[in-house]
Order: C-alpha cells, then structure tokens, then sequence
C-alpha cells in the first residue's frame, strides 16, 4: 500500500492546480493589459501610470475608465460616482468567493484585494470538494502577474508603434462577454442573465445619454431585491413546517 501524500507535497499539487486554473483568464487577462498599456500612452499619459493602476486598483474595467477620466480631466466627483458603481459588484462576489478558506489574515486581505471578475469566474467553475486556499491564492497571484505584465507590454508597444490603434475599447467587451457565457454554462444563472437584459433595456429606454450607469445601478438593485427575496424565503418554509 503506498502512503498518503505529506502536506508539501499536496500543497505543492494544490499551487500547481491553481497556476493551472489561472491559464484560461489569463488569456483574456494578458491581452487586455496589453491594451491598458497601450491606452495610457494613446493618451498621451506617464508610462508608469500603467503598473502604478494594475498594482493599485487591480480591477481591469475600472483602470480602462479611468485612464479616459484622466486625459479628459473628468471632475472628481464624476471619478468617484464611477468608481463606486463599476466596483460595488464585488459586495455580491463575497457572498461566494471562498474567503472563509483562508486562515491567514495577510493572505486574507490579499484574496479580497485580487477578487477581480477574472477569478470568481474562475473560481466558480470549481467543484467545492476541489478549492483550498493556496489553489485560490496562486491563481490569483498568477492573474496579477498576467495583468501587470500585459501593461508593461503595452506600454513598450505603445512607445515602438508609429500610430494609435482604433478599436481597443471593445476587447474589455469582448472579455466579459466570455466570462458571462463561461459563468452561465457552469451555473445556468437564468434569472441573473435576465435581470441584466431587462436592466439594459430600461436604461436604453428611458436614459440612452447615460445608459451604462442607469443599467448598472438598476442591476444592482434587483440583485439586492432577489438577494432579500432568496435569504426571507428559508425563513418562511422553516416557519410554515
């Protein structure tokens, strides 16, 4: 009979399953840091902004906006209104991410700090039986390494290349249209898809000036009423039983 793993040796597996998992975002992660660097210096922005964003902030659609904000001189206020909208996801992402897997507070924080789109996905994709803290955490490290480096490569792109390229707004697009039909595969979140077609919908209706933050402020909104709805409704049937 052989003898069980040690410790190191399945914590070592765990590291190398995480590096392993962090493989698919990183193929959306890589690109679009590349386009971050590039954006910066398209807009006429200090190179270093670029790492100094990724490092920061780490959250990839925020640093994209924010790189516009910045070379319009967008008004303070206008910043933080988007920053609190783009980024109040994440309060959903913690009702699932695996936080209570990790022990250490340091490793703790970090894993909050790195809770980007990227890694829930696909941390969402594993079975439960399957996810320990250092699988979690590499990943995560592994997806800011992608992220970080894609900008620096982005960055010595820009400077080389004699002329702006056009179009390089959609692949932030084209990066969460994958992680949705991913994430929707592995969950069939129904509901979610059509509360954020109907949340669309309104917002192009009633307010197509501003549509993307009147249907992110409406999604939001009906994830708390369906959050409220899911958590009363155990209550209930345990009261009725």
């Amino acid at each position: 009979m052989s003898a069980p793993p040690s410790a190191a040796a399945t914590r070592r597996q765990q590291i190398s399953a995480g590096v392993r998992d962090s493989f698919s975002a990183g193929l959306g992660i890589f690109p679009l840091g590349i386009t971050l660097g590039l954006l910066v210096i398209q807009a006429h922005l200090p190179w270093w902004l670029a790492p100094a964003l990724s490092l920061s902030a780490f959250a990839g659609s925020l640093e994209l906006l924010l790189v516009g904000m910045m070379a319009t001189v967008t008004p303070l206020a206008a910043v933080a209104l988007t920053v609190l909208v783009v980024n109040f996801r994440h309060v959903f992402y913690a009702f699932s991410f695996p936080l209570h897997l990790v022990r250490n507070p340091f490793a703790k924080a970090y894993a909050v700090y790195a809770m980007i789109d990227e890694a829930y996905a696909v941390n969402a994709s594993l079975p439960d039986r399957e996810r320990s803290a250092p699988r979690l955490l590499t990943m995560q490290i592994a997806c800011e390494t992608y992220w970080v480096g894609g900008g620096l490569v982005g960055v010595a792109l820009g400077a080389a290349l004699p002329a702006p390229i056009k179009g390089l707004e959609f692949a932030l697009c084209a990066l969460f249209t994958v992680l949705t039909l991913d994430a929707f595969r592995s969950r069939s979140a129904v509901l979610s898809v059509l509360l954020a077609g109907v949340s669309v919908a309104v917002a192009l209706v009633l307010t197509p000036g501003v549509a993307m933050l009147t249907a992110m402020l409406l999604f939001v909104a009906l994830l708390l009423a369906r959050h409220t709805l899911t958590a009363r409704r155990p209550d209930e049937e345990a009261a009725d039983a």
